[in-house]
């Protein structure tokens, strides 16, 4: 066991089984090693998925990823009479289930993996797990935490030296950090989304498979979650319908369009409330906000605008991100030329008066949804959205997984299916009655 060569294990997190057979048969064709029933498939399929894939590839070693917190013994025996080799419970079960897991896997051949996942105190209760007499553990960082930035590989160094048993990682390994764990200690690395998100599996495992044997990272530019210095980044590469997705449709922006077509806009919001009409202090705002935000403007709707081309100018010379009005823009033509993101609700030749009424950085209302200081909004080809500055980092990283799983269904509608096949649409409808 302490000898065992580092193997790639694909954690097959996928709703339906059809998709996860695909998946499994191209990154076993890239070197894969190891095949996993993810949980989302299990709930969704039952043992049927362990079954089919013990079917489908009976000389693999699979795993089945049951999250037994309970009822140890029978979990254990049912997933091993479906075929899995492994079975992997939760770290955070009560000893007794640990014991009753490991007594079942024993008498049934199957070994047991324990993630850690959750658990506070993780060197400490993998010690604990090594007496119990589990097989290995698994040094796991959920999809949740991931999206806030949590790195596995900081738990691994901790485990690293102080368990004897086999180490596996997981929780967004891709072909940059695969290298790495090894290197860390990981004899398993178990890879879900840089593989089964991929438009093409069998090539993404072979990456990371090289990286893994080399030891030598390869850059990836996706399948990564990032800290607060790359959300820009991310937030310009994703849409807005993405963002959509990853809020459960929420901080749509309400009537706003772009006026310029086909230019992205990311950046912290400085915020402005006038007077309709007023276009006092949206000009004034220029000169306050710093480079690279956005201006949001509440202007209550009004048709008479409060932005225009000289406005637009002195934006640019600023360097400022773009701007949002509730209201209305004029001198549109010219402002399409000069490519400055302008969103708006209304577009009109009738300017208002400036008058200086209305404030900086206040919390405002555009397009119906709040909108505070240092709040992120995203512009593009369909509209406007508000990311809670608090958020940013879990959103733009949610985004771009919503970007990554869209690859793969692509790729299989361009391989004859249809959106519907994809997601098997039919079954997933509700039941009504």
């Amino acid at each position: 066991m302490e000898n065992l060569k580092p193997v790639l294990q694909v954690a097959l997190d996928f709703p339906d089984l059809h998709r996860a057979l695909k998946a499994a048969e191209e990154a076993l064709k890239g070197g894969a090693d190891w095949l996993e029933a993810g949980t989302p498939l299990i709930k969704s399929e039952g043992l049927n998925a362990v079954r089919e894939l013990r079917k489908r590839f009976p000389g693999v070693k699979l795993a089945a990823d049951m999250k037994t917190v309970d009822t140890g013994a029978l979990e254990v025996e049912m997933a091993a009479k479906a075929g899995a080799n492994i079975v992997i419970i939760l770290g955070s079960s009560d000893d007794s289930t640990v014991r009753e897991a490991v007594e079942a896997g024993r008498r049934y051949g199957a070994e047991i993996m324990v993630d850690l996942i959750g658990c506070e105190r993780p060197l400490e209760r993998a010690k604990q797990l090594e007496k119990l007499g589990v097989n290995y553990v698994c040094v796991h960082v959920g999809i949740d935490q991931q999206m806030k930035g949590v790195n596995p590989l900081k738990v691994l160094s901790q485990l690293a030296g102080e368990v004897s048993l086999p180490l596996a990682i997981a929780g967004g390994i891709n072909s940059e950090t695969a290298a790495e764990a090894v290197k860390a200690g990981a004899s398993i690395i178990i890879v879900g989304g840089a593989i089964i998100k991929a438009a093409d599996a069998e090539e993404a495992a072979r990456k990371i498979k090289k990286a893994m044997e080399t030891g030598v990272p390869i850059p990836s530019e996706s399948y990564r979650k990032v800290g607060p210095g790359e959300v820009k980044a991310i937030l310009l590469k994703v849409s807005t319908a993405n963002i959509s997705d990853a809020m459960h449709r929420k901080g749509e922006m309400k009537g706003i369009k772009p006026v310029v077509p086909g230019v992205k806009m990311a950046g912290p919001a400085f915020t402005v409330r006038t007077f309709p009409g007023d276009w006092a202090k949206p000009v004034e705002a220029v000169e306050q906000a710093k480079p690279g935000e956005v201006i949001v403007v509440e202007a209550q709707g009004c048709d008479r605008a409060v932005w225009g081309e000289l406005a637009t100018w002195s934006a640019l010379g600023r360097r400022l991100g773009g701007v949002v009005i509730d209201g209305a823009v004029r001198d549109v033509e010219v402002i399409r030329q000069t490519g400055f993101p302008v969103f708006a609700r209304h577009i009109t030749p009738t300017a208002g008066e400036p008058k200086g009424f209305g404030e900086f950085n206040v919390e405002i209302t555009c397009g119906g949804v709040k909108v505070r200081p240092g709040d992120w909004v995203v512009g593009d080809s369909d509209g406007v959205v508000v990311i809670p500055r608090e958020k940013v980092v879990e959103i733009a990283n949610r985004a771009e997984d919503v970007l990554e799983k869209e690859e793969r269904i692509r790729a299989e509608i361009k391989a004859g299916s249809t959106l519907s096949e994809v997601l098997r649409l039919k079954k997933w409808e509700k039941l009504v009655g």
